[in-house]
C-alpha cells in the first residue's frame, strides 16, 4: 500500500481512541473510515476487534463498492453505509458510526434533537434530523443517510432505533461531529427535564452557523 494509505491508516486508527475518550462507543461497537485522497478507496475499522486491540496494520482497506482489498481482517458490518456515503457524496471523506447513549435515545424515540443550543447552530446549521430504520450489512443505512442529509446542513444524522452517523471534510471532522452530537443531545435531554427548550429563531442559526463556520478559530495568512 502507498504512504498515503499507510498515513491514512494510522489516523483513523487513532481517531478510534477519541471514541473511547468521550464515552461513544460500548465493547467492539462502532466505527470510523476515512477517505484515501485521490483514490477510490477508504480505510475503516475492522468488524469485531476490540478498541484497544487496534493497530493502523488491522485498519482495513476497501474499495468504492466496499469490498476489501489487499487482504487482511474483515472489515466493518457498516462498510456498505459508509461505501455508499462516498458514492454518493464525493465531499465527504469521514463517516463515524456510535451507539452514544443519549444521541441513541433520540434515535429509539425517532426524534429529531432540535436547534435550542447555540453550538447546535455553530456545528450543525440546524437540527440534528432523523433518518429512517434500516438493517444493518447492506446500503440501506447509507441510503438512508444520504437521502436525510440532503438540503440540511447537518454533518449528524439519528438513524431510527439504531444511533448516530456523521460525516466530515475527513476522519477528524466526522469524529468531532460525532462528539458534538452526543454533547448537545445529552443537554438538551436535560433541558427538557426542566421544561420545554426555546428554540432559536432561524436567522440567529444561520448567523451563528455562519461565523463559527467561516471565522471561529485560527485561519491560514493569505
Amino acid at each position: 500500500m502507498s504512504a498515503v494509505v499507510g498515513k491514512l491508516r494510522e489516523t483513523v486508527c487513532r481517531l478510534h481512541d477519541e471514541l473511547v475518550r468521550y464515552n461513544l462507543v460500548a465493547w467492539t461497537a462502532g466505527n470510523v473510515s476515512g477517505r484515501v485522497p485521490g483514490e477510490d478507496l477508504f480505510v475503516i475499522k475492522p468488524s469485531g476487534v476490540s478498541y484497544d486491540e487496534l493497530s493502523p496494520e488491522s485498519m482495513v482497506v476497501c474499495d468504492l463498492d466496499g469490498e476489501p482489498v489487499g487482504g487482511g481482517l474483515s472489515p466493518s458490518s457498516d462498510t456498505a453505509a459508509h461505501a455508499y456515503v462516498y458514492r454518493a457524496m464525493p465531499q465527504v471523506g469521514g463517516v463515524v458510526h456510535t451507539h452514544s447513549t443519549y444521541a441513541s435515545a433520540w434515535a429509539a424515540r425517532g426524534e429529531a434533537i432540535p436547534c435550542v443550543l447555540t453550538a447546535m447552530a455553530d456545528e450543525f446549521g440546524g437540527e440534528i434530523p432523523v433518518g429512517p430504520f434500516a438493517l444493518i450489512g447492506g446500503d440501506d443505512i447509507g441510503r438512508g443517510i444520504v437521502a436525510t442529509l440532503e438540503g440540511h446542513r447537518s454533518p449528524a444524522i439519528l438513524m431510527r432505533n439504531h444511533g448516530v452517523f456523521t460525516i466530515g471534510a475527513d476522519a477528524r471532522a466526522a469524529v468531532k461531529a460525532a462528539v458534538m452530537c452526543e454533547d448537545v443531545a445529552r443537554t438538551v435531554h436535560v433541558a427538557r427535564q426542566l421544561g420545554e427548550p426555546l428554540p432559536i429563531p432561524r436567522p440567529a442559526v444561520d448567523s451563528l452557523y455562519d461565523r463559527y463556520q467561516n471565522v471561529y478559530g485560527q485561519r491560514s495568512p493569505r
